[in-house]
């Protein structure tokens, strides 16, 4: 009998994948891709091929370190555009089957199917995407969203004891404890290390610890709504609900990494408002308007801070974003050298 499935399918290495596509010569090399593929100007990652990956090299991690974990790497620049192309043709192709689509990315999106051999269809969906896109994908089976999304870990080839590329792996209410129970609570999706190292110091190291915990002991030490939703997911549940509404942006946000570090206040304030009027013009574009604006500031040598300021009233308007950034700028002391400055825009919820 047909049963409800939820399926996260997640391309390798995609950024790395594509670049190896377009260059056949680089298979089988440490790829890395950021910035402008110089790795000695600024920039950070933007992902690695797993080759690169075996040298500790990270999505994020500054161009210069990766260079130093591996200087016989290709660095390669980032190319938005056809990023954004294969993206569609993934997306397009996961839509050809008779499933529900919802993207969740350039490349990954949750497909929510009613069948009875998940495997099959995960068989034709990575089928599928081949062809169409020469790029592999893994996928998570599940009975929701949660265990769908954490299956796509053990199905991805550089899992541990995990399968070569081309295979799913199944993630259900039946086999949830054989899997997960031993492993670190960061193990799952949506805690992440800071969160960890709080359990830990509460006692809580495992999955299974974490799903045995006392919800009244988790609301009190991580607060009403975090601490039993911790233990939630340490039982696996999860919504299993997948739904095609088009994805709808949050924010909009600009940044730039400078190649020398700026020191002058007059400068700073110039770039800011910038990237400020950069933003606007996406929100007039996006055409709902902004309740709040954030400046990042990145510190000399990695030191990443934030602060934000709420419009008095929703606006698209130009200067009154570019206002509020100068505002949220105020905020920062202004003892050390900037690397970075970003700019972001937040929606409302409706």
């Amino acid at each position: 009998m047909s049963a409800d499935w939820v399926l996260h399918v997640d391309l390798d290495q995609f950024i790395a994948a594509v670049e190896v596509a377009r260059r056949p010569e680089l298979r089988g090399r440490p790829v890395v891709v950021g910035g402008t593929g110089d790795p000695t100007e600024r920039g950070v990652v933007s992902t690695a091929s797993y080759e690169a990956r075996t040298y500790g090299i990270r999505s994020g991690m500054p161009l210069r370190v990766a260079a130093r974990r591996c200087p016989d790497a290709v660095f390669l620049p980032v190319d938005a555009p056809v990023y954004r192309e294969v993206s569609g043709r993934f997306m397009d192709t996961l839509r050809r089957f008779p499933v529900v689509v919802e993207p969740l990315g350039w490349d990954e999106a949750f497909v929510g199917a009613r069948t009875d051999d998940p495997e099959a269809l995960a068989a034709g969906i990575r089928a599928a995407v081949w062809e169409e896109t020469g790029l592999r994908c893994s996928v998570g089976i599940g009975d929701n969203r949660l265990r769908a999304k954490l299956a796509t870990g053990f199905a991805k080839p550089t899992a541990p004891g995990g399968p070569p590329a081309g295979q799913a792996f199944r993630l259900t209410r039946d086999n949830w404890a054989a899997v997960m129970a031993e492993r670190p609570t960061d193990a799952l999706w949506g805690i992440g290390a800071k969160t960890a190292r709080k359990l830990a110091a509460a006692g809580i190291g495992t999955v299974a610890q974490l799903a045995a915990a006392d919800p009244e002991e988790l609301a009190a030490r991580f607060g009403p709504v975090m601490g039993p939703w911790y233990r939630l997911l340490a039982h696996g549940a999860g919504d299993a609900e997948v739904t095609a509404a088009p994805h709808v942006a949050r924010s909009h946000s600009r940044e730039t990494t400078f190649q020398h570090d700026l020191v002058d206040r007059a400068e700073i304030e110039r770039h800011v408002a910038e990237l400020a009027r950069r933003v606007a013009r996406d929100v007039a574009d996006e055409g709902r308007p902004a309740v709040r604006v954030t400046v990042k500031v990145r510190l000399a040598p990695f030191l990443t801070h934030t602060h934000s300021v709420t419009l008095p009233a929703p606006t698209s308007d130009e200067g009154e974003i570019t206002r509020a950034a100068l505002t949220a700028l105020e905020r920062f002391e202004r003892d050390r050298p900037v690397r970075l400055l970003g700019v972001r825009a937040e929606f409302g919820d409706g």
